[in-house]
């Protein structure tokens, strides 16, 4: 996956770091598969406004990795996968609270997981009923988590209070020759 991502970020549609609707850019990079979303306009496309580039295909590899994850957790029902959102976090990553909510009325009507895999370093991942941090339960995410959220749960307000250094697994580290930091790929339907 990590060699994977690598190749797709460097290409068309690859890594870039996002900005929101007042300017500021949020603390990670970010490449959409599948569909393109718009944290400007809280959208999905076909390309990326910024720049005209599609987003590249979820490769299937992906796919087989979140629908058996999917399929694991029986209590959710199985999404089409159509979007791939994949962030990478520096050591100085973080991402406040907030809602996936930007899918169809129908995906969020219905509940529809989402599915989220770390990979490399650990997370404090923060979820919550509100966009409080204080008042939000915090868990660690390490590398090979899987998190799915659906259901009742679909619309917590979830975020990344900051990335744990040094805590990738070694062999990881040495297979790879990742900078230091957090790769997360969440998969959605729209």
């Amino acid at each position: 996956m990590v060699s994977m991502c690598r190749q797709l970020g460097k290409g068309p549609g690859g890594f870039y770091r996002p900005s929101l609707k007042n300017g500021a850019k949020l603390n990670l990079w970010m490449m959409s598969l599948g569909k393109n979303w718009d944290p400007t306009a809280r959208s999905y496309g076909p390309t990326r406004p910024f720049d005209g580039a599609q987003a590249p295909t979820i490769l299937d590899a992906f796919k087989m990795i979140a629908q058996t994850a999917n399929s694991i957790a029986s209590e959710f029902p199985q999404i089409n996968l159509d979007i791939c959102i994949v962030n990478y976090y520096t050591n100085s990553g973080k991402l406040g609270l907030h809602q996936d909510k930007d899918e169809s009325e129908s995906s969020l009507t219905k509940g529809l997981p989402f599915i989220s895999i770390s990979i490399e370093d650990t997370a404090e991942f923060m979820f919550g009923d509100t966009r409080d941090q204080d008042q939000a339960t915090k868990i660690n995410l390490e590398s090979g988590d899987v998190l799915i959220l659906g259901g009742e749960s679909r619309l917590l307000f979830h975020g990344i209070s900051h990335v744990k250094t040094d805590t990738a697994p070694s062999w990881l580290k040495e297979e790879t020759g990742l900078r230091p930091g957090r790769i997360n790929l969440t998969f959605r339907q729209y």
